[in-house]
């Protein structure tokens, strides 16, 4: 494995540095020490490079662009209803910085950070390590955050992703890596990328996308992609039955260790990338990031997953645990498998 540290750009002050894992078929991951970004995440396939994720060549252009592209999210990933929540008996108001709820953790979420960074190298091997300290009074969640994030890459082409968040008073915790793919020879749209996940039921949402609670059955919609489905011809049919536009959506996922809870790939059968995690949902979302005329047209040139626990679970029996604990440090850990069928 190859390490390399160096200086991408610059931050009013601040130095934003990038960490970049190189193993011995040349795939390559780099970091950014601003947002947890997942900058790079590139492959080589006879001799050619081929990028699987969007990225951009600065901070500013990361600024100007948004939508969270390839950022890591929390404390909380996703919308939190009104806003608000209780632990313990006692309330909390958190930033309402969408509308009139709070969506991946607010004005001042992971992806706004600046993070303390080094490489680690160990042969077979190497990982990134991003580091940071939230106090309370930076997020307004509550309890103070020490929040650790590690990018590992293997000899296997396999990037992990692991966030551990350790507290000092109840609080919440559900990151994400907002990754965008393209991972297709045409990325100026969705028309050549499928797209699998193992799950048979998707959230309803409120008008400002917000969980009602209710699970519905995908099969017989366009939202069903329980079997390798091209995300155009999808987003073609959400048009026609729906009048939808885009997805935009939470699945409940069943995790297993040997089974992924979704698939990217491409459909002339050249490369595919497993996407591994033991949380009970994945959310999708379609998006040109790019292209302003795009974008609102609804032409679209990248899908972002987001695999995390099912959204606003604070409110929601039974769609899991996100509340940490003080003396009780989580992880939890996203595995992107890249696979190459010819």
């Amino acid at each position: 494995m190859k390490t390399k540290v160096s200086v991408f750009d610059q931050l009013g002050e601040t130095t934003v540095m990038r960490y970049t894992l190189i193993n011995t078929q040349q795939t390559r991951v780099s970091v950014l020490s601003h947002g947890g970004i997942l900058q790079e995440f590139v492959v080589c396939e006879h001799g050619v490079e081929r990028s699987l994720i969007w990225s951009l060549p600065s901070i500013a252009d990361y600024r100007r662009i948004g939508l969270s592209l390839c950022q890591s999210i929390g404390r909380v990933a996703g919308r939190i209803g009104g806003a608000g929540f209780t632990i313990d008996g006692r309330h909390h108001q958190i930033d309402m910085n969408e509308q009139h709820h709070s969506l991946h953790g607010g004005y001042h979420g992971f992806n706004t950070l600046d993070f303390s960074g080094e490489v680690v190298n160990h042969g077979d091997q190497a990982s990134v390590i991003l580091k940071h300290r939230i106090l309370a009074t930076d997020d307004h969640y509550p309890g103070n955050l020490d929040l650790q994030i590690k990018f590992t890459l293997d000899e296997n082409n396999r990037l992990t992703v692991s966030y551990t968040g350790a507290t000092d008073a109840p609080t919440l915790f559900n990151p994400t890596c907002h990754v965008y793919w393209n991972v297709t020879d045409d990325r100026t749209s969705l028309k050549q990328q499928w797209l699998q996940i193992n799950g048979e039921r998707r959230l309803q949402v409120d008008q400002e996308k917000v969980p009602t609670g209710e699970k519905v059955a995908v099969d017989q919609t366009a939202y069903d992609f329980r079997h390798p489905q091209c995300v155009q011809t999808a987003l073609d049919n959400l048009a026609n039955t729906t009048g939808g536009v885009e997805f935009d959506d939470a699945y409940e996922v069943t995790a297993a260790a040997d089974q992924p809870v979704a698939i990217v790939g491409d459909t002339s059968g050249q490369r595919q990338v497993k996407i591994y995690s033991k949380r009970n949902s994945m959310v999708i979302y379609t998006a040109d990031p790019f292209n302003a005329e795009n974008e609102a047209a609804h032409r679209y040139n990248a899908l972002a997953t987001e695999a995390q626990t099912l959204p606003d679970a604070i409110h929601h029996p039974g769609f899991g645990k996100i509340v940490l604990w003080p003396d009780a440090p989580v992880t939890h850990t996203i595995s992107y498998q890249y696979e190459s069928l010819k």
